[in-house]
């Protein structure tokens, strides 16, 4: 697999996408004026206007309830990462630039685009030796784009935080530094090919043949360059496709959670994007995991405290709870977990209130945990970007399982009933 360095800055493309986002910025501005209210619907309706780098800010705010108010954490969990196609001539250079001459490759490459994201395009394609497979090809000057908005952003933060010096203590720039790691990660296909190479192992080992990965064609990859297997079969973003597939999705379910969760235990990684439209019921009863470009790497010890977390939560066990957060989270302060636990009591009897005959919380999942989160966020208790990723990965299978299961229980999908 070819691994080739990053290109510099293309000036001429920065000017560009600097124009673009002063003028969405000024469309946002109209709408202001015009007497539209800002709030949380049209922050991320500006940020999907923008494109690559503001959608994963987007999801980054969906998925940290302790840095963000809760109606925008609410608000962006429908943040979409789908973008208008570029021209199969721009995907035609981009192949070109990365594997040489095509045809020495591929014996078809369907010019029509299969999916397109804010990062990357995916086209159906038959390599020489017949095998059909899909090819994800980083979209043009994306680098240029993800360096050129996160340096404005920067730009806005060092002023802003010395315009408001109180503002420092948010880490605002952390945060952006944090958005630039795992954007330049997820734009180099080299590392999801590792990320991919190491579920497969985590199969293997496991003896898992129920669920399955695309192959990667290493020859025929680079850096931004990702050719894979294509599989047949339906996305599970649509309930009513799968049951045309399958008699019994809440079984499908189930083995989807288990493999997940399985892999959180036992794998050095775990998928952290991994909502429906990132799974496939194929045509032989398998269950397909794609798209690896964002996973999380969690320590064996904050994954143990995080299952536990889910286990008082559906107890109701309080300082469980509270003991529980501090071994996953991070803090520089003494907490005491009979303070923290009280303020757990008093969060969660005011999510109940007004709901009369409640007898489970397994419908308020996201609420919950956006409550936890901010319970401890107040008593210092600082939580790592990869639990960040644990959380928003939770919150796509609560709304999931609304979908396939209306009336579905989240533990009892996983088997952990007794819990």
């Amino acid at each position: 697999m070819k691994n080739l360095t990053p290109r510099r800055l293309d000036l001429p493309s920065a000017i560009k996408r600097m124009a673009k986002t002063a003028r969405v910025a000024a469309e946002t501005g109209v709408k202001l004026a015009s007497g539209e209210r800002f709030g949380p619907l049209m922050l991320r309706e500006t940020f999907e206007s923008m494109g690559a780098t503001y959608i994963k800010l987007g999801q980054l705010i969906a998925s940290s309830p302790s840095l963000f108010p809760e109606a925008y954490v609410t608000e962006f969990q429908q943040c979409l990462d789908q973008t208008t196609p570029v021209s199969f001539e721009y995907i035609e250079q981009i192949l070109t630039q990365e594997l040489g001459d095509i045809a020495k490759h591929f014996s078809f490459v369907d010019p029509n685009p299969l999916a397109s994201a804010s990062i990357a395009q995916v086209h159906v394609a038959k390599l020489l030796s017949g095998e059909e497979v899909v090819i994800k090809v980083q979209k043009p000057f994306i680098e240029t784009v993800i360096n050129t908005d996160l340096g404005v952003l920067e730009l806005g933060v060092r002023a802003a935080e010395k315009i408001v010096p109180k503002m420092k203590h948010a880490s605002l720039s952390g945060i952006v530094n944090e958005i630039r790691r795992a954007m330049i990660l997820e734009a180099d296909f080299t590392q999801e090919a590792r990320n991919i190479t190491e579920f497969q192992q985590f199969l293997d080992d496991t003896g898992n043949t129920r669920v399955v990965v695309p192959q990667v064609y290493f020859e025929h990859s680079t850096r931004r360059v990702l050719t894979m297997t294509r599989f047949h079969g339906v996305a599970m973003t649509d309930p009513a496709k799968m049951r045309a597939y399958t008699d019994d999705p809440a079984g499908v379910l189930s083995i989807t959670l288990n493999t997940w969760f399985e892999s959180l235990m036992q794998s050095a990684s775990f998928h952290a994007d991994l909502h429906a439209g990132n799974l496939m019921l194929l045509n032989d009863g398998r269950i397909g995991f794609i798209d690896f470009g964002i996973v999380g790497r969690i320590a064996p010890e904050k994954i143990q405290s995080a299952i536990s977390l889910f286990e008082s939560i559906n107890q109701m066990d309080y300082e469980q709870m509270a003991v529980s957060m501090l071994g996953m989270g991070m803090t520089t302060q003494k907490v005491s977990t009979d303070e923290l636990a009280s303020d757990l009591k008093v969060v969660f009897e005011s999510l109940v209130e007004g709901k009369p005959g409640a007898s489970n919380m397994d419908d308020d999942l996201s609420q919950i945990l956006v409550h936890v989160t901010q319970a401890g966020e107040r008593h210092g208790i600082k939580f790592p970007r990869d639990f960040a990723l644990l959380l928003k990965q939770l919150l796509y299978f609560d709304r999931f399982m609304r979908e396939i299961m209306p009336d579905g229980e989240m533990l009892k999908a996983m088997g952990l009933e007794d819990f």
